[in-house]
């Protein structure tokens, strides 16, 4: 039987044939450079069966590579297999990015064609390749053909609406656009666009489900000095909801304009427009042209990181919720194993799922819930089969990596748990990817160290075992918006964005086997002044996550006596704070798990 994306490879390179392209380059993003697509821009998904959330593929006539990290090798070698599409592997010694592959693969060349989706390609991405390729003495054309793959993808997915509403986090629109305007007088440029839709729907306190997963609003936003025009995906409008949050922007001086006018509005104002160059697309930044043009980070990554009174108090009332469906959904996994019960890890996603939605205030999980048991667990992006999931087992390392997202807050947590007796390499690999979380989230530092210099302290335990794992320690968590979120970051990746009060990152060290298990243990920290002295200020982290880390799996000799003592207390705070929200069995399985050690 022909493999279907084979089938689509020889369909696109038909296309280029006829065009006289040299290659065709596809980025796994939308045209606001977003982590989760739409369906209508999964192109790289479309194209070659691959569903990681992050890879790009470059196709000629005589190859096809999708370049992409550590976290999806497994995945990809799998997904990959009978597509004709080759892996390109990143984040490792040896990696040759995309830019320098071109480079070397048409270094004969005197000039050449590529062929991108201009909507869908970042500016910056487009930039490293015409530089690498000019350094090689060819002269770089790059062609721009939004929507590219209409030609061939027939039922490709419209754009989503869904209805829009406004939340209230303590801050009003008026003043964040003020804070705009602001910083646009202080830049000395005339606009500023905003392309990114976590900042859009920051800045103007409006959530929807265009995007699963995430709470965005497909759409532009123009900032002048007087005026602010949002460009949005709402051509009939028909939900009263949606009405009247359109209501409430208009009387707040937002004018409302079609998605499909940014073009022309880009193309006609008149002025400088400041623009983040990192998430504007290929295609608007050509509208804007250089001469206007003024690429600078967008101010609101920075501002949005630092979370103000009324955010921090939601984020820690839905971690309590969130706590309590976490508890029941792990009793209730106890309880099935001992009683024979047989669950596959799809049930068990399913069963989290409805629990969380049982809670006020749920609009959806914050990413697709990773439920994964045994050899699973060793894929740190897993993809629970919806049939034919494997069976969890009274034995080994069950991992769920999952969250919430609530009108109050984001979640994003991972417990691995023990369904019976582990081996003593599954009990080592546990104890010490827990030595590396209690590691960080015990730390004191001094204000605005950045994430790069933390990253150490989680895998010092492990490294001591030479042992380590490929994907970031810790990522910034949005209120009610993206579960992945910037600036700061906790990995090995320089990143100079230094820590600061507010700031909400998720603690997440793992250990990963392949064909054996997987353990990752994750809570979210919110970042807090730990004081002043002679020596400058201090940071510290609090605990958001609420729910207990099973104890059975620990060797215990392992853990020094500050991390008992770290352990001890994080599990008195969590049975004093849920208890009051669970029934009897519930709590009383709490009160065991969280017993001293």
């Amino acid at each position: 039987m022909a493999n279907i994306f084979a089938e689509r490879l020889d369909a696109l390179r038909s296309m280029m044939r006829s065009r006289g392209w040299d290659a065709v380059i596809l980025t796994g993003s939308d045209p606001h450079g977003s982590e989760y697509p739409a369906e209508r821009w999964k192109c790289v998904q479309w194209l070659t069966g691959f569903t990681g959330e992050a890879g790009d593929v470059v196709v000629t006539l005589d190859h096809a590579g999708l370049w992409t990290d550590t976290r999806y090798f497994i995945q990809s070698v799998r997904q990959l297999d009978g597509t004709g599409v080759e892996l390109h592997k990143m984040r490792v010694p040896e990696q040759v990015p995309i830019h320098e592959w071109l480079a070397g693969k048409f270094a004969d060349e005197s000039e050449v064609y590529f062929a991108v989706d201009g909507i869908c390609t970042g500016q910056e991405f487009i930039s490293g390749i015409k530089q690498a390729i000019n350094a090689g003495g060819a002269a770089c054309h790059i062609v721009s053909i939004p929507d590219m793959l209409d030609a061939i993808w027939q039922d490709r997915p419209g754009i989503p609406q869904t209805p829009i509403f406004t939340v209230d986090p303590g801050e009003s629109r008026i003043e964040r656009l003020g804070r705009l305007r602001d910083f646009i007088e202080a830049k000395g440029c005339d606009y500023i666009l905003l392309s990114a839709l976590d900042d859009i729907a920051w800045v103007l306190n409006v959530r929807a489900s265009d995007i699963e997963y995430n709470p965005l609003v497909i759409s532009f936003l123009l900032v002048g000095p007087e005026t602010a025009e949002w460009f949005v995906q709402k051509e009939i409008v028909e939900d009263p909801v949606t009405e009247a949050t359109f209501a409430q922007l208009q009387d707040d001086g937002i004018f409302l304009r079609y998605y499909e006018e940014t073009e022309i509005a880009l193309s006609e104002v008149d002025g400088t427009v400041a623009a983040d160059t990192g998430t504007l697309n290929y295609h608007l930044c050509s509208l804007i042209g250089p001469a206007r043009l003024i690429p600078c980070p967008s101010p609101v990554k920075e501002w949005k990181a630092v979370k103000n009174p009324t955010e921090i108090a939601g984020f820690r009332d839905c971690h309590v919720q969130d706590g309590v469906a976490m508890v029941r959904f792990l009793h209730w996994i106890e309880k099935c194993i001992q009683n024979d019960r047989e669950i596959s890890e799809w049930d068990a996603a399913v069963k989290l799922g409805q629990l969380r939605a049982e809670i006020p205030g749920y609009q959806g999980d914050s990413f697709e819930t990773i439920s994964a048991y045994g050899p699973s667990a060793a894929l740190p992006h897993y993809i629970t089969p919806h049939s034919g999931a494997p069976v969890l087992e009274a034995h080994g390392l069950y991992l769920c990596d999952s969250g919430g997202q609530y009108l109050n807050g984001t979640t994003d947590i991972t417990r691995t748990w023990a369904l019976g007796p582990c081996t003593p390499l599954e009990r080592e690999d546990y104890t010490l990817v827990l030595r590396g979380h209690i590691a960080l989230a015990s730390a004191v530092f001094p204000a605005d160290t950045p994430g790069c210099r933390l990253d150490a302290l989680a895998r010092e335990p492990l490294w001591a075992h030479q042992r380590n794992f490929g994907h970031g320690t810790g990522h910034g968590v949005g209120w009610f918006l993206g579960v992945h979120e910037g600036p700061q970051d906790i990995r090995q990746n320089l990143n100079g964005t230094g820590f600061r009060p507010g700031m909400v990152t998720s603690d997440e060290p793992g250990i990963y086997r392949e064909g054996m298990h997987g353990v990752r243990h994750e809570n979210l920290l919110l970042c807090e002044d730990a004081g002043t002295n002679d020596f400058g200020g201090w940071l510290r982290f609090e605990p958001l996550t609420l729910c207990p880390f099973d104890t059975e799996p620990l060797i215990l000799e392992m853990l020094t006596p500050a991390e008992r003592e770290w352990l001890n207390n994080y599990h008195a705070v969590v049975y004093s704070t849920l208890r009051p929200y669970l029934d009897d069995a519930d709590g009383e399985w709490l009160r065991r798990k969280t017993e001293a050690v």
